[in-house]
C-alpha cells in the first residue's frame, strides 16, 4: 500500500502535467476532488492563457476564487475547450467511475459540453474492470427507495450517503457489488430509472486523455 506522501506526489505530478494541455485563450472546465485541488493550486502558472473558467462544484469554485480566478456559469462560458478532472476508477478503455465527492452531475454536464476531457489520476485509480469503488448515483430524494430497489435487480446494493446533500439539493446512493462489464450500457440503463439525476459511470462521454501520476514521472494515454 502506498503511503500518503507518495499518493500526494503522484496526484501533484499528474495535475502539473495537465497544464500542458491549456492553450492560449482557453475556456477551461475544472472538476472536483483531491487531485484537482493540486491543479487549482498550480493554475496561476498558466493564468495568462485562460479566458474563463467553469467549475463543477461549489468547493472547486471557492478554491478557484481564493486563487483569484473569476468562475462563470457554463451558460455564460459556452463549450469549454478543455475539461480537467480526476476519477475514482478508470480503465485503459477511458471509462470511469466518478462522484466520490458527490459532484458527478455537474462534472458530467461540463464533461459533455467540453471539446476535450483530460483525466488526471494517481496510478492506484487504474483498474481492469469498474465497480470495486462504489458507484455513486444522484437521486431525487423522494425516489431513493424506489431507485434502490431497481438497482438491487441489477445486482447492486445501495447505501445512502448519510448527512450529505449535493450542490443540486439531492441525495447520493453509493452502490456496492457491481462489476461493470459494459459501462456504456449500464450508464444508460441506470439513467433511465425515474428519479435518477445521473450516475457516476462516465463512458458515453469518456476521457480523451489519461494522465497517470507515478512516483517520479507521469504516463499519458491518448484515446485515438
Amino acid at each position: 500500500m502506498k503511503n500518503i506522501m507518495t499518493d500526494t506526489n503522484e496526484k501533484r505530478l499528474a495535475a502539473i502535467k495537465s497544464l500542458e494541455y491549456i492553450e492560449d485563450d482557453f475556456v477551461l472546465g475544472v472538476g472536483t476532488g483531491s487531485t484537482v485541488n493540486f491543479l487549482i493550486s498550480e493554475l496561476h502558472l498558466v493564468r495568462h492563457k485562460i479566458r474563463s473558467i467553469a467549475s463543477s462544484s461549489e468547493a472547486s469554485t471557492r478554491l478557484l476564487s481564493d486563487e483569484g480566478f473569476l468562475v462563470e456559469d457554463l451558460s455564460s462560458t459556452g463549450s469549454p475547450d478543455l475539461y480537467i478532472d480526476g476519477a475514482d476508477e478508470i480503465t485503459k478503455n477511458f471509462h470511469m467511475i466518478k462522484g466520490g465527492g458527490g459532484a458527478l452531475t455537474r462534472e458530467k454536464i461540463i464533461a459533455h459540453a467540453s471539446k476535450k476531457f483530460v483525466c488526471i489520476v494517481d496510478n492506484s485509480k487504474i483498474v481492469d474492470v469498474l465497480g470495486n469503488f462504489p458507484l455513486p448515483i444522484e437521486v431525487i430524494p423522494m425516489a431513493k427507495s424506489m431507485v434502490s430497489r431497481e438497482i438491487a435487480k441489477l445486482g447492486g446494493q445501495s447505501e445512502l450517503r448519510h448527512d450529505f446533500q449535493t450542490d443540486n439539493g439531492n441525495l447520493i446512493l453509493d452502490v456496492h457489488n457491481l462489476k461493470i462489464i459494459d459501462p456504456p450500457s449500464l450508464e444508460k440503463e441506470i439513467n433511465n430509472i425515474p428519479g435518477v439525476v445521473t450516475n457516476g459511470i462516465f463512458a458515453l462521454r469518456p476521457a480523451n486523455v489519461i494522465i497517470i501520476g507515478n512516483a517520479e514521472t507521469t504516463d499519458v494515454i491518448t484515446n485515438t
